[in-house]
């Protein structure tokens, strides 16, 4: 009875502890909905903060960040592209990627950007994985660090289960639905082979998409691709002699293989949106007040409800 009782009195607990978590975290991401909402009412003014002493401008879009959603990126872009004045464009990926549609329209908006014959050139941080690696190949070049972790081609849909826990609670799942595959994903019951076979098919559809966009933009065949796309990272250094990326070099050799393609002589200026030093605003600086309502969405999909579809590098 005794130890009984103290598996009984650890199950207890740590359930608490969880459900507390689960709490806390939304807690936090409902504070920054509520703060967003007061700093962020009406429209939003970005300033631009521009550095060098030359006379032609090259633009700087900083992706540090894990994709939830595209408007940034998107928005930075545009404003660019109709700029006369910005002879090109430098796109720093330091990400290990993230949502499938963001990273979609990203790579759609930075190939449009090309594609009109404003040049953009990709300099990879840290990491430039999946869907970060998406983005990428919408560009005219892409310069890698020898040490930078690319590459992680493939697609990945992750949930939490709890029915163990919610049997040994005495918790049970009620749920009218209008098909077999409604409540595929429901985290109080295990999963079928229909749900299996319904996850893989949209999976594979998604990974036959990024095949399709690195294939096309690298000159790569798919079959040669196929071996290298099973979701492993690599070295800048190794993606570049897969023919992943263009040229080896820093942020600095990416400014300056820049101006080279853009034909500017001397030092550029180099344009950038303005980052700002409060906290709650080096927050908000990348999640909107959507973009927050998001990550509320997509912790509340991937860890209670249903699965998130991503390009993304799990660590």
């Amino acid at each position: 009875m005794t130890g009984s009782s103290t598996n009984s009195g650890r199950w207890f607990w740590g359930i608490l502890l969880s459900v507390l978590s689960i709490c806390l975290i939304f807690t936090g991401i409902s504070f920054l909905l509520l703060v967003s909402s007061v700093l962020k009412t009406g429209s939003k003014n970005f300033e631009y903060v521009e550095t060098g002493s030359g006379k032609q401008k090259i633009a700087v879009v900083d992706l540090d960040f894990t994709i939830i959603d595209a408007a940034p990126i998107i928005r930075q872009f545009k404003k660019y592209r109709e700029d006369k004045s910005i002879k090109a464009i430098i796109l720093r990926v330091n990400s290990p990627g993230g949502g499938v549609a963001a990273s979609q329209e990203m790579y759609e908006e930075v190939r449009k950007t090309r594609q009109s014959g404003k040049p953009v050139i990709v300099s990879f941080g840290s990491i430039a994985a999946s869907g970060g690696y998406y983005v990428a190949c919408g560009s005219s070049l892409i310069v890698s660090n020898p040490g930078t972790l690319t590459g992680s081609i493939g697609v990945i849909i992750s949930f939490a289960n709890f029915k163990e826990m919610a049997d040994k609670l005495g918790i049970k799942d009620v749920t009218i639905k209008s098909g077999n595959l409604k409540d595929s994903g429901n985290p109080l019951r295990e999963i079928n082979e229909d749900d299996r076979k319904y996850f893989q098919e949209i999976v594979d559809d998604s990974y036959d998409q990024f095949l399709e966009v690195v294939s096309k933009e690298r000159k790569i065949d798919i079959e040669t691709l196929k071996p290298l796309a099973n979701g492993r990272v690599f070295t800048g250094k190794q993606a570049k002699d897969l023919g992943l990326v263009d040229s080896l070099g820093t942020f600095e050799d990416a400014i300056r293989i820049t101006s080279q393609i853009a034909g500017i002589e001397g030092e550029p200026v180099i344009v950038r949106e303005k980052k700002t030093n409060h906290l709650i605003e080096l927050i908000l600086e990348n999640l909107t007040r959507n973009q927050l309502r998001e990550l509320k969405e997509e912790f509340y999909s991937e860890y209670i409800n249903k699965p998130v579809l991503q390009y993304k590098f799990e660590r």
